[in-house]
């Protein structure tokens, strides 16, 4: 009887228990899967990526340049302009289709906010960048700063010369940190994710390795046309490190972080290549100076290659 007021007085101190093991359970099955969780390669996402990356982006000012003038004239917006907007949507895009996809839960507050940033920073490059790029139409040479281009220095009010310093500042420092640097912490965070505990799914698949010199060779040019090379450098170490310190806990790199990881160091190889081919160019070495060396693409065209025709 005294049992049965108990039950009574308490319904649901019976049902309790077997509701929260079944919530602990589902919990600890979850941390299991994401502690050992492996992704396979993700061929589609980075296959678009490579893509777009080197048609939007790498193909923006040369797209520019293969147009007709008269189809896109100077006040309006170019054809590299709309490949640029086109970047600046299909890239978050496929950042966060990368993240979804990573076995590990990644914060998503600092994701929205890099997103967000990325985002801000692509918009305001897009400006400065329109402009400096139709500047080449009236003569504007891309080796030389601001004040020491022809179509500049002799403007009047000299004022108007602080106007295209503040563009070129726009373009070239304050959009790139805030498009960069969001950008490459998206993909260190992913990369903090693509660990396995099977050294036998530390591998790469054939199309992996196929990917691995188109990208590389694109971050080439986002490292040496964006101006990034110590920002590069500092999270291709991190990257590193971290490879080292998990291997500590017996874990590897799975097939998605061994293809950015070697897409970097392919970036790097590169990048040594380059500055040493332009090591004793009196041109570039006035623009560039100080310890980092690292010129522009599109500055060695406009002083080497535009020049000449």
């Amino acid at each position: 009887m005294e049992a049965t007021a108990r039950r009574r007085q308490h319904p649901g101190a019976a049902g309790v228990q077997p509701g929260a093991s079944f919530l602990q359970a589902r919990h600890s099955s979850i941390k299991a899967e994401e502690a050992a969780g492996t992704a396979p390669f993700h061929l589609d996402l980075w296959f678009y990526f490579t893509l777009q990356n080197w048609v939007l982006d790498f193909g923006r000012p040369i797209a520019m340049l293969v147009f007709p003038l008269e189809w896109f004239p100077l006040n309006k917006p170019s054809v590299g302009d709309y490949f640029h907007m086109a970047y600046n949507i299909i890239t978050p895009f496929l950042l966060l289709k990368l993240i979804e996809r990573s076995p590990r839960t990644l914060p998503r507050s600092i994701i929205y906010i890099s997103i967000i940033t990325f985002i801000m920073g692509a918009s305001i490059h897009l400006v400065g960048d329109s402009v400096n790029h139709r500047l080449l139409f009236s003569g504007y040479q891309h080796h030389l700063s601001v004040r020491e281009n022809p179509i500049i220095k002799n403007l009047k009010p000299e004022t108007l010369i602080d106007s295209f310093e503040l563009l070129y500042y726009y373009d070239e420092y304050l959009g790139h940190c805030m498009w960069y640097i969001p950008f490459f912490l998206i993909l260190f965070m992913y990369f903090s994710g693509c660990f396995t505990p099977t050294k036998a799914e530390s591998s790469m698949p054939g199309a992996a390795l196929l990917l691995v010199v188109p990208s590389g060779l694109y971050y080439w040019y986002l490292v040496t046309e964006g101006q990034i090379f110590i920002l590069f450098i500092f999270t291709f170490f991190a990257m590193l490190a971290l490879v080292l310190h998990q291997k500590r806990k017996r874990l590897f790199l799975d097939s998605n972080g061994l293809f950015l990881l070697h897409s970097f160091a392919l970036t790097l190889l590169l990048v040594a290549l380059w500055v040493a081919w332009l090591w004793n160019d009196p041109v570039l070495r006035k623009k560039y100076p100080g310890v980092i060396y690292v010129p522009e693409p599109w500055a060695f065209y406009t002083l080497h290659v535009s020049s000449r025709h």
